[in-house]
């Protein structure tokens, strides 16, 4: 499981992304980028952040630390911005927190290289979750200390929204068009060869057994949270073996001279 840390001062608000993360100092006196069960979409954003986290941790990939972070809503109540406040009011409890990496720097494609292995990785990674959140004109990807590391995995697994039509979403190809590494040239099948082996029915167990039972509960449709945790894992072990073939849009030239004409 997660480390349970307790949130002791909200610092203030991210802005850049909608869920409005919020940044905090905890008990263990760490700082953490944290996600809030009232915001958004709620536990599934935070369900996803977890199960991506983990995952990408045990490929190899970079990721800040997780953590969950208690919450006692009275913290909200001397936020003069009332959006904040009322946010902070309804997230009582358990939250996710992600290790805060000071001093990171957003990439930018122009600034920063890539090998293709390296971004290939990447884009493999996130056509197995379905991440539809890494393009050129929000790379969620921060460079610190000179390394590549990945954030925001909220918008993935779009098939936990409609459990019934799972097995049929995770089967549909992964457009990587506007993905933020295509002008890289992505190895997708090196890091398939590398990676897809890797991801078996125990490692998913153990990336499941991560998420905390209250972010399951009260699922429609199944009776307990360890049927929804496999729920989770077949889609994903399922589309590890194959995706690779069904990645799509990776010339990559177009994509870098979009970038150019955005600066």
């Amino acid at each position: 499981m997660l480390t349970e840390v307790i949130a002791t001062r909200y610092i203030t608000p991210l802005r850049e992304g909608g869920s409005l993360p919020g940044l905090v100092e905890a008990d263990d006196l760490g700082t953490y980028v944290m996600k809030f069960t009232g915001a958004g979409q709620g536990r599934k954003t935070l369900v996803a952040e977890v199960v991506c986290g983990g995952l990408a941790r045990r490929l190899g990939l970079r990721v800040p630390g997780l953590v969950t972070i208690g919450l006692d809503p009275v913290l909200g109540l001397g936020e003069p911005d009332q959006e904040v406040q009322g946010l902070l009011k309804s997230s009582g409890g358990l939250n996710l927190g992600m290790e805060f990496l000071s001093r990171a720097i957003g990439f930018d494609s122009l600034a920063h290289r890539v090998s293709p292995g390296e971004a290939g990785r990447i884009v493999w990674f996130d056509a197995l979750v379905n991440n539809v959140d890494r393009s050129w004109r929000n790379p969620n990807l921060l460079v610190w200390h000179g390394d590549l590391w990945l954030i925001d995995h909220g918008a993935t697994m779009i098939w936990h929204h409609n459990w019934p039509g799972a097995q049929a979403s995770a089967a549909k190809p992964y457009d990587a068009t506007d993905h933020a590494l295509a002008p890289f040239g992505p190895d997708i099948a090196s890091a398939a060869a590398e990676l897809a082996p890797l991801v078996t029915r125990e490692l998913l167990a153990e990336v499941t057994a991560e998420i905390p039972d209250e972010w399951l509960e009260g699922e429609p449709g199944f009776d307990t949270t360890d049927t929804l945790r496999r729920a989770y894992a077949e889609p994903l072990l399922a589309r590890a073996a194959s995706v690779h073939e069904r990645v799509k849009g990776l010339d990559g030239t177009a994509h870098l001279d979009v970038a150019r004409g955005s600066k």
